[in-house]
């Protein structure tokens, strides 16, 4: 077979699974359910912590986990969750939410999604922690 047709098939193929994916819903960004999803997320990364608070976004898309030790955000990204504990974080208010710098390569920056409202008070609780 040329490699002409092969390509295209090869390309076709890839779109029609990126449309067929995207057109049942499956490319949708996942969202915390309760506050129970959120932590269950906070277990799965955390399992041996101590949960005592869970704050859920409106938004669904993060959550801020007070532990008996210290306070960390588990957020999505795509259909995963990524969770980590909030060590000194440097908080800045930006016109959508949070973005936090941390000491941490893995995840240098995370930026949240959150209401006004939200924003004043998980920006209280964290500069609270630090």
């Amino acid at each position: 077979m040329p490699l002409e047709i092969l390509l295209v098939l090869v390309v076709g193929g890839i779109t029609g699974i990126a449309i067929l994916s995207h057109s049942l819903g499956l490319s949708k960004r996942r969202a915390f359910q309760s506050a129970d999803d959120a932590q269950a997320a906070w277990q799965r990364e955390y399992p041996s912590s101590s949960v005592t608070d869970v704050i859920l976004s409106q938004s669904g898309y993060a959550a801020l986990i007070q532990t008996r030790r210290s306070i960390g955000v588990v957020w999505t990204m795509g259909d995963d969750t990524c969770a980590r504990i909030l060590r000194s974080p440097k908080i800045a208010r930006v016109k959508t939410g949070l973005r936090l710098r941390l000491a941490d390569y893995a995840a240098p920056v995370i930026k949240l999604e959150l209401s006004t409202e939200e924003t004043a008070l998980w920006a209280a609780k964290l500069e609270g922690q630090s």
